[in-house]
């Protein structure tokens, strides 16, 4: 089932391998350049069926770093043509995940220490529901007012709009691991008491209206996927499965394809057994109930293991991160593992196992 077609309104992905978006901390001004086409375009010589770029954000001060990728200007739509372009030459579908960071914004790369650092010069200033910062020693975010709730919507539908003239083929919404969107669902983090907070209606109305928003700027045609933090793992406290469960009911009727099943991300120091595969439970409950098309996400390393996924009904596809990193020809091992059909490029022919 791996390297069955997956077909989603009118894109057909060549089996259910796709690349999870995965921060690159490389971009000048939020541009793509030579390091996203060589990262992003090996996974696609590599056999992936859907390559997904990382979270891109849809304002300047919503990057989780100064130099994460961004889609809020019409100057950074030709580096990204450049990369779809090769991406669909080489048979993938291209993915774009669109984000805000929220109070998670402004920090330093993974590799120059992570922490937080003073918005660089541009920046207006980074901000969440609710005036509370994620951690000690993080600043303190602006509670966005009525008129910024409308002016984050705009900024998704205009992200949007700049994908399709970038030609991408399937925008993801990133409502996960403790960014401005997944801030507003969860009640650890949503504090308010207007249109936007207290009630679960008016927590995950955010995400509804961003949703309507992004369709309707979107090709009917191309689909769309929400990525959901599926629990905070904080039982009562936080957002659960069983959120997610009745969100995600809400979302198939305004046009949303797949949920895609994280979880975390919202609070520090939270205790996380995070082993094989072990999110695609959430991924499971929330294809069965809600109902709706699934894609499992975490420590999915094995080409066995991720044909067990499908089997067993646990989701409709599978991404990778990791195994993707050390391995951007996983797809193509994975294929002469499990017997299946995948095409090689031809360049690379002469190196395909035979039978």
């Amino acid at each position: 089932m791996l390297f069955d077609p997956l077909v989603l309104r009118g894109v057909t992905l060549r089996n259910r391998v796709g690349v999870s978006p995965m921060c690159q901390y490389s971009s000048v001004d939020g541009l793509a350049d030579d390091w996203h086409l060589v990262h992003l375009g090996s996974r696609a010589v590599g056999g992936a069926g859907l390559v997904m770029t990382e979270a891109t954000a849809v304002e300047a001060r919503g990057r989780i770093s100064p130099e994460d990728l961004g889609l809020w200007s019409d100057h950074q739509i030709p580096p990204l043509r450049r990369i779809t372009t090769f991406l669909q030459a080489r048979g993938a579908v291209a993915g774009i995940q669109l984000a805000h960071a929220g109070r998670k914004a402004s920090t330093a790369r993974p590799w120059d220490g992570g922490k937080p650092v003073a918005p660089p010069a541009g920046w207006s200033g980074i901000v969440a529901p609710s005036a509370l910062p994620f951690d000690a020693g993080y600043q303190t975010p602006v509670a966005l007012g009525e008129a910024d709730v409308a002016g984050i919507i705009d900024a998704f539908a205009a992200a949007a709009t700049r994908a399709v003239q970038a030609g991408f083929e399937l925008v993801e919404i990133h409502a996960a691991h403790g960014y401005l969107i997944h801030e507003f669902l969860s009640p650890v983090t949503n504090r308010r008491d207007d249109l936007w907070g207290g009630t679960f209606d008016n927590r995950t109305r955010l995400l509804v209206e961003i949703v309507r928003a992004v369709r309707r700027a979107w090709p009917e045609r191309n689909p769309l996927f929400v990525r959901l933090s599926t629990t905070d793992w904080l039982g009562d406290d936080g957002w659960d499965v069983e959120d997610s469960i009745a969100l995600a009911r809400r979302l198939r009727p305004e046009g949303v394809d797949v949920i895609d099943c994280s979880s975390g991300g919202i609070a520090p120091g939270i205790a996380i057994d995070a082993g094989p595969g072990y999110q695609t439970a959430n991924a499971a409950r929330i294809r069965a109930e809600a109902p709706i098309p699934t894609a499992a996400v975490g420590v999915i390393t094995s080409p066995a293991q991720a044909e067990h996924i499908l089997r067993s009904g646990q989701a409709d596809m599978v991404f990778l991160a990791r195994a993707l990193l050390r391995d951007p020809y996983w797809p193509l091992r994975a294929a002469a593992e499990l017997e299946a059909n995948a095409a090689w490029p031809p360049q690379y022919d002469r190196a395909r196992p035979r039978r």
